[in-house]
């Protein structure tokens, strides 16, 4: 029960003390990480049907939904332009394909999906690693060490 406590607000103070880069990228590790779920159970349930196992891709698939519409709602037309309205675009074309997944209990449109989402979280990465560099340079030389 004590390892729950700490694991939950080990989590919470994570997301907290998060950059907004950090928190777009744990999303798209959030989705990435659903998305293979489901891809595990679709592959295991091939074998053998299993109404349980459907159950559990879709909610899954669903989880992976979710949390694609909260990069969409979080995205800034104002400053984001025309990245922010393709990726929008983009994020609107997941959430159809995951859809139709979900229905169909297609495995390749879930792949083609995860496969992009990764992408995304990789360029993700690059722009937070950068952003930190510069916000680190701009406080060093901010310093001023003679008093």
């Amino acid at each position: 029960m004590a390892y729950k406590t700490a694991l939950s607000t080990y989590k919470e103070i994570r997301v907290n003390t998060a950059s907004q880069g950090q928190l777009i990228i744990m999303l798209y590790d959030g989705a990435v990480r659903q998305l293979d779920q489901a891809l595990s159970l679709l592959q295991m349930n091939d074998a053998k049907k299993d109404p349980g196992r459907i159950e559990k891709i879709g909610k899954a698939v669903v989880k992976a939904q979710e949390i694609v519409s909260e990069l969409m709602v979080s995205l800034d037309f104002e400053k984001g332009g025309e990245i922010a309205s393709n990726l929008f675009s983009l994020y609107t074309w997941f959430n159809r394909e995951l859809m139709e997944a979900n229905i169909n209990q297609d495995g390749r449109r879930i792949s083609v999906v995860r496969n992009l989402m990764e992408d995304l979280r990789a360029a993700w990465q690059e722009i937070a690693l950068s952003a930190a560099v510069e916000t680190a340079n701009h406080e060093v030389l901010g310093v001023n060490i003679a008093g």
